[in-house]
């Protein structure tokens, strides 16, 4: 039985988990897997449970932080190279950057046959400086070099990773969505509907607009908070907003909040009506969804979000920013309303279409399950790597 030792940066909330834990716990028994990751940011949420669910039993690294620190991540690198040494794996399978740098280049000292790595989204936009994303792209090029496979999550990612920032060739890419255990988005959602509602004071003639994730700057809550804004001046419509999440710019989106004149009250007194509820982070997202009218997403760059596939699993009407792998995610006016990044006019005029009419968002909310069923079930995920792991060991073995 081949072994793979599979590494992800940390166990927060999202697509990266969900990813790792899948593939640690559905490749069996073809495939033994150890599963690592680094601590968490103090910002984020624990999501250990997605694994730990799963009956997976992760090695945690605490050295192996989010943010850049020599010390820490010179002892995780070494951390990893021992276990390396202990499992000897097969395979090395790395999941987004800070796992993708200290474990390729453990895995490389270390003879490991196999490396591949997936990008679970990029740090070449919208994260840091051009000094950064300059230095951080070497870094990429030289290691994608040594890998055996990259693997991207869309088609659009593909595209970055090989015409637009020349990371590698197109032969050294494979494309891998991501895949999900989405039977819960189905499953009694108009008692989860009633239920949320209730817990939240929303009045059936409310529309519930709700953004789900990490509230830091790459997600653009203030876009979000100027459409709510534009929408208490514009429509007659009744609507209630929700962030759902938490994170660094947390303080910051509420002072915006208050200086647009947006009434907000928080998790601590949920019960309070309000135009905009930040309810911190909720674990039951399929309780979320369901309470929901419509889900939107401002970010300035992403991956494959999470947030857009479960929303329509749950048949949600989507408004969004065009970036990143999201138009590999949804289908462009059949599921989603579709915005240039950051053009908050384009951003209002979208969302208003949504909330003054009921039909187009049960038409937009129809077509969801439909196009998530089959192209983001674990099951497609587990499939599509396992056929790529046998290929790249027998490779090895004719090499």
């Amino acid at each position: 039985m081949p072994k793979v030792l599979r590494i992800i940066n940390r166990f927060n909330l999202g697509g990266p988990t969900y990813n790792a834990a899948y593939l640690s716990k559905y490749l069996a028994p073809e495939f033994e897997t150890l599963l690592i990751g680094g601590e968490k940011d103090d910002t984020e949420e624990n999501s250990e449970f997605i694994v730990r669910n799963l009956g997976l039993k992760p090695i945690i690294i605490p050295e192996m932080k989010r943010s850049l620190n020599i010390k820490y991540d010179y002892i995780a690198y070494q951390k990893i190279k021992e276990i390396i040494k202990k499992f000897k794996p097969d395979i090395i399978h790395t999941h987004a950057s800070k796992a993708g740098a200290l474990g390729r280049y453990a895995a490389i000292n270390e003879k490991v046959p196999v490396i591949v790595h997936t990008f679970h989204g990029h740090v070449f936009d919208a994260y840091f400086n051009n000094f950064q994303a300059t230095f951080y792209k070497r870094i990429e090029r030289n290691l994608a070099k040594k890998s055996s496979k990259i693997i991207a999550i869309s088609e659009k990612q593909k595209f970055d990773l090989t015409d637009k920032y020349k990371i590698c060739g197109k032969d050294k890419v494979e494309v891998i969505p991501l895949g999900f255990d989405l039977s819960r988005f189905r499953e009694h959602m108009d008692d989860k509907r009633k239920d949320f509602r209730q817990k939240y004071n929303i009045e059936e003639d409310e529309i519930a607009i709700g953004i789900i994730g990490r509230i830091v700057p790459i997600k653009n809550h203030t876009m979000f908070l100027y459409a709510i804004r534009n929408l208490q001046q514009s429509t007659s419509k009744k609507i209630r907003a929700f962030i759902v999440g938490d994170g660094e710019d947390r303080k910051k989106i509420e002072a915006k909040a208050t200086e647009l004149n947006i009434d907000f009250t928080t998790n601590a007194n949920i019960t309070q009506k309000a135009t905009l509820t930040f309810t911190s982070w909720i674990k039951e997202a399929d309780w979320v969804n369901a309470g929901m009218d419509i889900i939107a997403l401002t970010s300035l760059n992403e991956g494959t979000p999470v947030s857009l596939i479960e929303a329509q699993a749950s048949n949600k009407p989507i408004i969004t920013t065009k970036v990143g792998g999201i138009k590999n995610t949804v289908l462009q006016n059949e599921t989603a309303l579709l915005v240039n990044m950051n053009d908050k006019e384009e951003y209002i005029n979208k969302l208003t279409q949504l909330i003054e009419s009921k039909e187009l968002r049960d038409r937009l909310g129809s077509n969801g399950w439909i196009h998530v069923k089959s192209k983001f079930h674990y099951e497609r995920l587990a499939s599509d790597m396992s056929n790529l792991y046998n290929n790249l060991l027998n490779q090895e073995i004719k090499e």
